[in-house]
């Protein structure tokens, strides 16, 4: 039975994480939010209100991925590599209830428009979701014809994506990447957006040079840039260290297990003084995995999961020793905050009912979004109109 149908849904007795420690409280949910959270809340002055047990489960927000290809990515082997769009179940079984979708390498066959329809069809489905305008290549796809206008104007997008320091980017120039970021600032004050920047990284030497170019030629504050893959290298993720320390946000792939894991990336960032709140951990789902050799050459391909991302969760928490309250942050709070997405990433009264239920073994027993439960024991309860 669906328990969020009753109107008011009551969770009841379990161990919550806002993310941080609250120790046991029941939580109760209507019209899509939570409306109160206490350590006893009666239910007998609460006619048809729905009551779920949860006692020996863990309760913390549902997880924030703010990079996944949800139209698909891939073509680096010819058309035949386009990889298919992504199904509602499989982001709410890996505990996602907010979506940031995006272009890859591909802003030719895939284009800006389809991905305002995808974006839209999953919030159709009951989850939340976003995305960004542009894709690799500068100048960037867009649905307006400017960035500043797609993010004043379209609701869903909250900011735009480009490709540098890769053999795939459009090898954009300083004075055009600057404009880039400084119409995503200016189109989000309009639009009262975050207006941030998102920047795939390659394997280039050039590493980071091109944002500390845009902070040169630019007034673009250093918080509206974020540099995403950063574990894919050891120069990588040593030049995202000082990117934080001089005040940025640096996003780790769970998607990228050699020859660093996410897990691995935060709990080294954390140790080299990084500030946890500005880490952030993306899964690159549903995006092809290209293999390249030497020369450049591709070699192999294969589509990437959105399940990386609990796994990572988990890895942080089991093998590296942190506390879930902090391992929980790169995944959920700090991820609204760069975003701007109120009522996301927290657990409060007045905050969105986006819940997930673990295991002691950290692994997913329910998901609730929007106040509606949308996976029972693991598997999900809610398909995509065409699932």
């Amino acid at each position: 039975m669906d328990l969020s149908l009753a109107g008011i849904t009551l969770l009841r007795g379990a161990e919550v994480y806002s993310p941080d420690a609250l120790g046991q409280q029941d939580l109760l949910l209507s019209g899509g939010q939570i409306i109160a959270m206490a350590p006893h809340i009666a239910d007998d002055a609460l006619p048809g209100c729905a009551v779920v047990d949860l006692h020996g489960y863990t309760l913390c927000p549902g997880l924030i991925d703010q990079h996944v290809h949800l139209i698909g990515g891939g073509g680096e082997a010819g058309p035949h590599s386009r990889t298919p769009e992504i199904a509602l179940s499989r982001l709410v079984e890996a505990g996602i209830t907010t979506v940031v979708g995006l272009l890859g390498t591909d802003g030719i066959t895939r284009h800006p428009e389809s991905l305002l329809a995808k974006t839209r069809a999953l919030e159709h489905e009951g989850i939340t979701a976003f995305m960004l305008t542009g894709a690799y290549a500068l100048p960037s796809p867009t649905l307006t014809g400017s960035i500043a206008r797609d993010l004043t104007l379209i609701d869903k997008v909250i900011g735009v994506k480009c490709a540098i320091a890769d053999h795939r980017s459009s090898a954009p120039s300083a004075a055009l990447l600057a404009e880039m970021a400084a119409q995503a600032r200016v189109g989000g004050l309009l639009g009262g957006k975050a207006g941030v920047s998102v920047f795939h990284m390659g394997n280039s030497p050039r590493l980071l040079a091109p944002l500390y170019d845009i902070l040169r030629d630019s007034d673009v504050p250093i918080g509206k840039l974020l540099p995403t893959h950063l574990n894919r290298s050891e120069p990588l993720f040593t030049a995202a260290l000082a990117f934080a320390r001089d005040g940025g946000f640096i996003d780790f792939t769970s998607g990228i297990e050699q020859p660093i894991d996410a897990a691995a990336a935060v709990a080294r960032a954390v140790a080299a003084a990084v500030p946890l709140a500005q880490i952030t951990v993306s899964s690159d789902g549903n995006g092809s995995q290209p293999v390249f050799d030497a020369q450049g050459n591709l070699t192999g391909i294969g589509v990437g999961g959105v399940d990386s991302l609990l796994r990572a969760l988990r890895t942080l928490v089991q093998q590296h020793q942190f506390p879930l309250a902090e391992a929980l942050r790169p995944f959920t709070c700090n991820v609204a905050a760069f975003l701007g997405l109120s009522g996301k990433g927290a657990l409060r009264p007045g905050s969105d009912a986006d819940l997930l239920v673990l295991t002691p073994e950290l692994a997913i027993h329910q998901v609730w979004a929007k106040g509606k439960q949308v996976v029972d024991h693991g598997k999900a309860t809610v398909r995509g109109t065409f699932e």
